[in-house]
C-alpha cells in the first residue's frame, strides 16, 4: 500500500468530532443550543481594533490571510462560541468583478459609479484568493468541535450597494431601476448569482463547513420583487451548492422579510434560516421551526444593554425555541459600542456556566 493510500485509510477510520452547530443544522434538537453571534469579530473588541490599526485599510485586513484568520478566531478564544464565521465582507464580490470599492471612516463603503458592461467574472477567484487562503488558515487552527462558516451577500443585497454606490436609507435608485429598467437589473442579478455561486463553492473547497447567505435588504421589497430578486437568485445558488456539496448546510438570512420568511424557506431550499429580531418569536417557532432549523434572534440592543434585561430576553428565546433545532444568535450584528463583558456574560449563560 502506498503512503498516500495509507493516509486516506487512517483518516477515514477516525471518528469525526461532534460539532453542535452542524448537528443543529442537521435538525437535531439539543439540550444546550449551540451559539455564535453575527459580527462576533469586530470593533467592539480591543484586540480587533489593534489588528485593524496595524493592517491599514479594511480591505487590506480582509486580504491579509494571517490577520483575517486571527481576527476570525479572536472571539472564540474569548467567548468559546460553537462556530467561527470567516472574517471578510460581502463587497468582495463586486470588487472581484471589477467595481472599485473603498471603505471610508465614518461613511462606510463607497463604490464607483456602476458600469454593468465593464464587470467580468474571469478574475473572480484570483481576486478572492486571499479569502480562500484565510479559510485554510482558520481550519488549521480551529478546535475540532468548532465549525467554520463561510458566507456571501445575496445578489439583491450586493446589488443595492453596487447601484446606490454605498449604503442607503431609501434605496431609491435600485428600486426605481427594478420598475423602469428591469432588464438592466436582471443582468446584474444574473451576473452576481453566478459569481456568488462560484465564490461560495470555492469557499467550501477551501474548508468552509457551512454557508450563510446574507440578504440584509430583502425586507425593502414588495412580494413580487421579493420573489424575483431575493427568492429566485437564492434558490439558484442553493441548488448548485447542494448538488455539489449535499452535506454542507446553507443558512439564509432574508432580514426584514416578515411573513415572506415562509415563502423564502419553501422556495429557496435553504437548510436553515436566520431570524431577525423584528420577527415575532412565537410566530417563528410555530410556523418556521417546523419547516427547518432556525437561528436567532436576540435584539443586538439587548446585548448592548446587558444585565438582567439581556439574560431575561435570552431565556425567553431559549424557551420559545426549545421544541426544535435551534442555533442561538442575534437578530443582526453586534453593535460596535457593546461592552465585551456583556458578550462574556451571555456566552457563559448559554454554556450553562
Amino acid at each position: 500500500m502506498t503512503g498516500q493510500a495509507a493516509g486516506k485509510t487512517e483518516q477515514s477510520s477516525q471518528k469525526p468530532a461532534h460539532k453542535p452547530f452542524l448537528a443543529a443544522l442537521s435538525g437535531k434538537t439539543q439540550e444546550r443550543p449551540p451559539f455564535w453571534f453575527m459580527r462576533q469579530a469586530g470593533r467592539y473588541l480591543p484586540e480587533y481594533r489593534k489588528i485593524r490599526a496595524e493592517a491599514g485599510g479594511f480591505l487590506d485586513l480582509c486580504f491579509s490571510p494571517d490577520l483575517a484568520a486571527e481576527v476570525t478566531l479572536q472571539p472564540l478564544r474569548r467567548f468559546d462560541m460553537d462556530a467561527a464565521i470567516l472574517f471578510s465582507d460581502i463587497l468582495i464580490v463586486p470588487y472581484a468583478l471589477g467595481q472599485s470599492v473603498a471603505f471610508e471612516e465614518g461613511r462606510g463603503p463607497v463604490l464607483e459609479p456602476l458600469e454593468i458592461s465593464a464587470l467580468e467574472a474571469k478574475n473572480l477567484h484570483e481576486a478572492a484568493k486571499p479569502v480562500y487562503r484565510t479559510i485554510r488558515a482558520i481550519r488549521k487552527q480551529l478546535a475540532a468541535e468548532k465549525a467554520l462558516i463561510g458566507f456571501a451577500g445575496a445578489p439583491w443585497t450586493v446589488a443595492t450597494y453596487m447601484v446606490e454606490g454605498g449604503s442607503s436609507r431609501e434605496f431609491k435608485t435600485i428600486r426605481e431601476m427594478a420598475y423602469k429598467k428591469p432588464q438592466r437589473l436582471d443582468r446584474l442579478i444574473a451576473l452576481l448569482t453566478e459569481a456568488t455561486t462560484e465564490y461560495l463553492l470555492r469557499q467550501i473547497d477551501a474548508g468552509a463547513e457551512a454557508i450563510q447567505i446574507f440578504d440584509s435588504w430583502a425586507g425593502i421589497l414588495p412580494q413580487p420583487l421579493f420573489e424575483k430578486y431575493v427568492i429566485a437568485p437564492t434558490a439558484e445558488i442553493v441548488s448548485v451548492l447542494q448538488r455539489r456539496y449535499p452535506d454542507v448546510p446553507v443558512i439564509g438570512f432574508p432580514k426584514g422579510a416578515g411573513l415572506l420568511y415562509q415563502n423564502y424557506i419553501a422556495e429557496t431550499g435553504v437548510t436553515a434560516v436566520s431570524l431577525d429580531h423584528t420577527l415575532p418569536s412565537e410566530w417563528a417557532a410555530r410556523h418556521l421551526q417546523k419547516l427547518c432549523p432556525v437561528q436567532g434572534c436576540l435584539d443586538p440592543m439587548a446585548l448592548l444593554a446587558g444585565g438582567d434585561v439581556m439574560l431575561d430576553e435570552a431565556k425567553r428565546l431559549l424557551d420559545i425555541f426549545s421544541g426544535g433545532a435551534f442555533v442561538f444568535n442575534l437578530g443582526h450584528g453586534i453593535h460596535k459600542e457593546t461592552p465585551p463583558e456583556n458578550v462574556a456574560v451571555l456566552s457563559a449563560f448559554l454554556k450553562g456556566e
